[in-house]
Order: structure tokens, then C-alpha cells, then sequence
């Protein structure tokens, strides 16, 4: 048995897993970055479609009020 090839070998193999760990790390934190830039929530309204919600939930609670009040 040889052993500096062995060893030679296990650190050859060594390198390459390091190079694959951080090819994965680089491509977690990528997609990790990629999913926090992902607009989540509302979606803007223009102005017309904020004066029909507007509308609509002043009719809402007037009612809701009209009704509580009886």
C-alpha cells in the first residue's frame, strides 16, 4: 500500500466535495436572495380602483352603523 497516494487521493477528493459545498452554498444563497426580492402582498391600486374600494366600504360601514344603531 502506498500510502502518500492514499493520501494524496483523499486530499484530492477533499477539494472536490470543498468545491461542491460551496457551488451549493453560493446556490442557496442565490436563491435565497432571488426569494427575498420577490414582491409579496397587495397589489398597488391605481386610483380609480382606490376610489371604488372607497366607495364601496364607506357604504359598508354606513350600513353596518345603520344597523347597529336599530
Amino acid at each position: 500500500m502506498d500510502l502518500y497516494r492514499i493520501i494524496h487521493e483523499l486530499h484530492v477528493e477533499r477539494e472536490k466535495l470543498d468545491h461542491a459545498i460551496a457551488f451549493l452554498e453560493e446556490l442557496q444563497r442565490t436563491e435565497s436572495a432571488a426569494a427575498k426580492e420577490k414582491r409579496r402582498g397587495r397589489k398597488a391600486m391605481n386610483a380609480s380602483a382606490r376610489k371604488q374600494v372607497s366607495e364601496r366600504m364607506k357604504k359598508y360601514w354606513a350600513e353596518r352603523r345603520a344597523s347597529a344603531s336599530q
